[in-house]
């Protein structure tokens, strides 16, 4: 049998293995951070806590700030202890948190609850985004990582149904401990999960990666040529950190920061208010969850294609067009209309936020190196992550001061428009076309 080459543009059977390992944790992550939103009204109209607009999206942001927290520390540390072993240790964390916010006697145990779970969540995209890129041949490495990412949006689509059928009659705390069933993957990830045989090169334990390399048949060399001019000896050349500011990577640094910060800001402040914003315009609650599996839902297809496009024709221009008519449809969803072209914009919206943002992880994961792949990505979707923050707050704060809806829409617009300026000014790596 011929050894794997990532050189070539076959996927092998390893690939395959990794991205559905990685799918089913961003599975998990999405149904996390989408079950908030879900239930949000829900929330609340519970009489036993009284929450405001505003409390409730702030405890929405706790997890988001974990999330930061989580995705700069775990970034870096993946690229230092090894991507499985961290990915696992996410995993657990969040689960066990998900079941105890389940049981939360109180909005200030629940809010906890949500940040330290958000301290897993934020470990598991830089973490599975680089087992992901290092694990795909080279000419499908946009389209793959589009697969493993749209396990975010699926975990958002099933939320959205399972809050459709069950969330009136059960109440929203059983929505939290299905989100505890992920805990139970973990023997299968750690039995069956290659570590990263490109960390293990870049850290110089090459009796590891040639055990690895051995048992899925996997080419060393097509991995070692990728790193022609990096250290053979586990040594690295510089800190991981202080590499992404250095004069050839900080103009990159600095926009594709501002590029996560927009984004992420339109994706949670999206996802934990679009079912109130609609529930304020005046439509069911039904409905509104409806177009919260919209917006899920058009993230997958769109995330594929855009996978697809990004390998064809480059990842900044599909970016840059994606995010524009993401803050397009999003203005006018502030004008009374039908529900089909309602459901329409927001399809064009998941498409144009989360969709765009899983091409946006990859084409970050592409840009750097392998000894701070997960460092820079890690990094970037913690600054993100303060976009993300603020956006669930804001909407909150409009809402407790009665602005008007439209206000709403036009922040996520003005969003969605600067991030897609910002991705254009990123250099053009010196790959060319990534």
């Amino acid at each position: 049998m011929d050894a794997v080459d990532f050189e070539s543009n076959s996927i092998p059977k390893v690939t395959y293995l990794v991205v559905f390992m990685c799918f089913f944790c961003m599975f998990a992550e999405g149904y996390d951070l989408a079950i908030y939103g879900a239930v949000l009204p829900a929330l609340l109209e519970y009489p036993a806590w009284a929450l405001s607009p505003a409390m409730g999206g702030s405890i929405g942001s706790y997890a988001l700030i974990g999330m930061l927290i989580g995705a700069v520390c775990v970034g870096t540390a993946t690229d230092i202890f090894g991507r499985k072993k961290i990915l696992v240790f996410c995993i657990t964390l969040f689960s066990i948190m998900m079941a105890l916010s389940s049981i939360a006697p109180s909005p200030e145990m629940f809010g906890l609850f949500r940040f330290i779970a958000g301290l897993g969540c934020g470990g598991i995209i830089p973490t599975a985004s680089a087992l992901t890129i290092e694990y795909s041949p080279i000419k499908r490495r946009s389209l793959m990582y589009a697969i493993m990412y749209t396990g975010y949006a699926f975990g958002g689509v099933f939320s959205a149904l399972i809050s459709m059928f069950f969330l009136e009659e059960h109440g929203w705390r059983i929505m939290f401990m299905i989100g505890a069933v992920p805990i139970l993957a973990v023997p299968f990830i750690l039995k069956f999960m290659p570590e990263s045989i490109d960390f293990l090169i870049a850290k110089g334990r090459r009796a590891e990666a040639e055990r690895i390399g051995n048992r899925y048949n996997i080419s060393l060399e097509s991995i070692i040529q990728k790193q022609p001019d990096k250290e053979q000896d586990g040594k690295s050349k510089s800190n991981n950190i202080t590499t992404l500011f250095s004069k050839q990577n900080i103009r990159a640094t600095m926009f594709f920061w501002i590029t996560f910060f927009f984004g992420l800001f339109m994706i949670y402040g999206l996802t934990t208010w679009l079912p109130k914003l609609m529930r304020e315009a005046g439509y069911p609650l039904g409905s509104s969850l409806g177009l919260l599996l919209m917006l899920n839902l058009s993230a997958v297809f769109g995330s594929l294609l855009a996978g697809i496009a990004a390998d064809r024709w480059g990842s900044k221009k599909v970016i840059f067009i994606s995010y524009l008519l993401a803050g397009v449809s999003i203005s006018l969803l502030s004008i009374k209309t039908s529900m089909f072209i309602l459901y329409g914009l927001v399809g064009v919206a998941g498409f144009g936020t989360i969709g765009t943002t899983l091409i946006l992880n990859a084409y970050i994961s592409k840009y750097f190196d392998a000894e701070n792949r997960a460092t820079a990505l890690g990094w970037a979707l913690g600054f993100g992550r303060i976009g993300a923050i603020l956006a669930p707050i804001l909407v909150g704060l409009f809402m407790s001061w009665k602005f008007d809806l439209s206000m709403n829409f036009y922040l996520f617009a003005i969003a969605g428009v600067i991030a897609a300026l910002s991705i254009l000014c990123i250099p053009k790596h010196e790959n060319g076309n990534i």
